[in-house]
């Protein structure tokens, strides 16, 4: 079956007939889960199957990358901010990763949008310990060793947010936020770490920021960002899906329907539109009378369905792993002793 471009969420933790009837729409490509989403691991596990049931190839992800952005908690291992494991347990960051992704992929999802690649800013309230580090190499090193740690579990990582949020204090889901440093400077500071790895992420997730000094129009709306930076310059061939379109700063680029195509004439692979359902019908029935055709080579390299294949592993057995036993133990004396 069809992928479709748009990345969408549900209200609870089982699906209504409408959202099956939805899901099912040609233009709908993925599914993004919350807290609200999430009682159990064994509830989890049976959503999925229900969203499968609509879309067998259904992409489903989650932001879910430790400390305070954690959607699932009770019965999934507490993983500490990357912040804290850089600072303290450097050498835990692969090992993490595995785990996390293990989980997850356990429990049927695909893939998590991490790790973030935005440089540490105490004044930038939305990111701040979401980051590895104030210094852009170490950034670099340690998210490269957490991406090593999704390959080995076999999941995709999906870097954000292109070319860099740790610069700005504003936070785009509730105000447009502009960076007005040159390009030099963004270059050698929050661009480097995506230079860096854009080889190694099979994804990249654009900040709805806007850098005068490339554009005006927010990253994920602009082409000379997409195309001639991300693309041209730094060779990236992955999946873009661009940030929550119902973010405040998005809003820039109009309504529903014309954010939808805006960031897909920039650039984006698969547009996330979330906790507006209203408005994500609007722009699923808008891209099927626009036409828009899905990147599917490109965003179905971001299915685990394989690697679950492959790992054979269930919730249950997972949990009796001596690997999982040993990274959830030391994750959770990190935890006890903050």
């Amino acid at each position: 079956m069809a992928l479709g471009s748009v990345m969408l969420d549900v209200a609870g933790m089982t699906l209504t007939l409408e959202e099956r009837e939805v899901l099912a729409h040609p233009q709908v490509g993925g599914v993004i889960l919350f807290s609200r989403n999430y009682d159990n691991p064994l509830q989890l596990i049976e959503l999925n199957k229900q969203i499968r049931e609509c879309k067998n190839e259904i992409l489903i992800a989650v932001d879910h990358e430790g400390g305070r952005v954690q959607r699932f908690r009770n019965g999934v291992t507490r993983i500490p901010s990357m912040h804290e494991l850089a600072q303290s347990a450097p050498g835990l960051i692969s090992a993490s990763a595995t785990l996390m992704a293990q989980e997850l992929m356990a429990l049927g999802l695909d893939f998590t949008f991490a790790p973030v690649l935005d440089r540490f800013n105490p004044q930038s309230n939305v990111i701040g310990d979401r980051a590895f580090s104030e210094c852009p190499k170490e950034v670099a090193q340690h998210a490269n060793h957490f991406i090593a740690g999704l390959a080995i579990a076999g999941m995709a990582a999906v870097g954000k947010h292109f070319p860099g949020h740790g610069g700005v204090v504003g936070d785009t889901h509730l105000e447009i936020a502009v960076d007005e440093r040159d390009f030099d400077e963004i270059k050698a500071t929050d661009l480097y770490p995506f230079i860096d790895l854009a080889p190694k992420l099979q994804g990249m997730m654009p900040a709805h920021v806007v850098f005068p000094c490339v554009s005006d129009s927010p990253v994920g709306f602009s082409a000379d960002w997409l195309h001639g930076i991300l693309r041209d310059a730094l060779q990236f061939s992955g999946a873009i899906f661009s940030d929550d379109l119902s973010m405040e700063a998005a809003k820039v680029a109009g309504g529903p329907i014309e954010r939808g195509i805006a960031a897909m004439d920039a650039g984006c692979s698969m547009v996330l539109l979330c906790n507006q359902p209203d408005d994500a019908i609007e722009l699923i029935e808008g891209f099927e009378s626009a036409n828009i055709r899905a990147q599917e080579p490109l965003i179905r390299k971001l299915s685990a369905v394989k690697a679950r294949a492959q790992q054979g592993f269930n919730w249950q057995t997972l949990q009796r792993s001596q690997q999982w036993l040993a990274t959830h133990q030391a994750l959770q004396e990190i935890n006890e002793r903050h």
